[in-house]
């Protein structure tokens, strides 16, 4: 995922270590997925897209 977010906007993701299986993207401070909500991980392709459009 951080190399598909590099590639596609030059930007480095980096990861916040939590606990209990959480996995979230954040953009300036808005939650664009959780993996706690939808109990997945997301579709990387996808994901990229709808940053793009943001």
């Amino acid at each position: 995922m951080a190399a598909k977010i590099k590639e596609a906007f030059g930007d480095e993701a980096f990861l916040i270590e939590g606990a209990g299986g959480i996995f979230d993207v954040n953009v300036d401070g808005a939650l664009v997925y959780s993996k706690h909500e939808t109990g997945d991980f997301p579709d990387e392709d996808k994901l990229v897209g709808e940053l793009q459009q943001r």
